[in-house]
């Protein structure tokens, strides 16, 4: 799943396997992701973590009536990488009816651990257009 013009896009992320309360995606550790001394950059791991546990809060919700934001997140990098792919699962630790709080962890291609973060996902009545 790609969505164009979009951060996900620009990123190269990809979104492999969607269930309820579960999402697996993965980016590469390529130009579009590295800080400019050749490492993963942090920013490009939490717009991984988000877009995850974005994409699994609004799989969860009534999609005609509510939409999901994020609405905290924060992220332990704990180890760097310079190239390769990252994956990064997620599941829902929390469903609440205003709130959803989803725990995202990013691995290397060996299962090192890379990055842990945790996203709050705030549920809101939908506008109308």
């Amino acid at each position: 799943m790609m969505v164009p013009n979009t951060l996900i896009e620009a990123l190269g992320i990809e979104v492999v396997t969607l269930e309820e309360g579960y999402v697996k995606a993965t980016m590469p550790v390529d130009g579009r992701t590295r800080q400019p001394l050749g490492y993963l950059h942090g920013g490009a791991s939490v717009a991984l973590a988000e877009t995850v546990a974005s994409v699994g809060a609004f799989h969860l919700i009534d999609q005609e009536k509510e939409a999901t934001f994020g609405l905290e997140i924060n992220a332990n990098h704990v180890r760097s990488k310079r190239d390769g792919i990252v994956t990064a699962e997620g599941h829902v630790l929390h469903r609440g009816r205003t709130t959803q709080i989803w725990e995202i962890k990013i691995k290397d291609e060996n299962d090192k651990l890379i990055c842990v973060s945790r996203c709050t996902m705030a549920v809101v009545p939908r506008r109308a257009e």
